[in-house]
């Protein structure tokens, strides 16, 4: 059995899932019989592509998303893992995108607080999430691992890391729906995030592909686990597949010793 030193997670890599249990029983009781204690899916999977719901009636919508959550709760119990996944939940008849933490025990809701804002992929406009002050991104302990979920677009902001650091974060969860061939500008970034913050970052993006206007969105994948060294350790191709690897204490004890930068912060009481 690993020490408590170390946690066995796993990404699911897949598109969006349908209302039948019978896939991801196929998965977890696969990560179950090698020890996995949390998991993590990506964007879109447990609901359809947001530009897809004008087209999806809304009570359709809320069945499928509350459908999942029963899924993953009785998963939860049966395999005793804590689910990390982004769900879209309904609120005065108006779409809220959010990450859900589901454990055997309770359920807790993450409203995403950015959203992309752009012209050909406007989440901001499509959901009713709330402007208002940041706070921490979702935050939470397993086996003695501190671990933080944000969303995939929150990941360009500075105020989230800075919850890193302050609340040294042990592993970044960061589920995706990424396409237009952006795979080394997530590479990228994600290996200088888990370097200069010292933690792993696990990332779980969806597959699939939307038409619009002749325009095709292939999401590609490339779910990844990134050691505080901001190497690669294990990543995923463009299949539907499951990323299994265990994360060690040690291995993130030695990076904040050798490279110092959250030392030197406390010394100037920056922390």
């Amino acid at each position: 059995m690993p020490s408590s030193k170390t946690l066995t997670i796993a990404a699911l890599q897949l598109p969006t899932l349908g209302m039948q249990a019978t896939k991801l029983d196929f998965y977890l009781s696969n990560a179950y019989n090698r020890n996995v204690k949390l998991v993590l899916l990506g964007e879109y999977v447990l609901n359809h592509f947001f530009k897809e719901l004008p087209n999806i009636p809304i009570k359709m919508v809320k069945k499928q998303s509350d459908k999942h959550v029963e899924l993953l709760k009785k998963f939860a119990l049966k395999y005793q893992m804590v689910f990390i996944a982004p769900l879209i939940i309904i609120k005065k008849n108006q779409y809220i995108k959010t990450i859900v933490k589901i454990t055997a025990k309770s359920t807790t809701y993450y409203e995403q607080q950015i959203l992309m804002p752009y012209k050909h992929w406007n989440e901001k406009k499509m959901f009713a999430n709330k402007i208002k002050k940041l706070r921490s991104p979702l935050a939470f302990k397993v086996e003695g691992f501190k671990i933080m979920a944000m969303g995939g677009f929150e990941l360009h902001f500075g105020p989230f890391w800075r919850e890193v650091i302050r609340k040294k974060i042990d592993l970044v969860l960061l589920p995706t729906a990424s396409t237009f061939g952006s795979h080394n500008r997530w590479r990228e970034i994600i290996k200088t995030k888990a370097f200069l913050h010292g933690c792993y970052i696990l990332r779980a993006n969806r597959l699939g592909e939307f038409k619009e206007e002749n325009v095709k969105w292939k999401f590609y994948g490339d779910s990844m686990l990134v050691e505080p060294s901001g190497e690669i350790y294990m990543i995923l191709e463009d299949k539907e597949s499951m990323l299994i690897e265990t994360i060690s204490k040690n291995v993130i004890k030695e990076h904040k010793e050798s490279w110092a930068f959250q030392a030197e912060l406390q010394l100037r009481k920056s922390l």
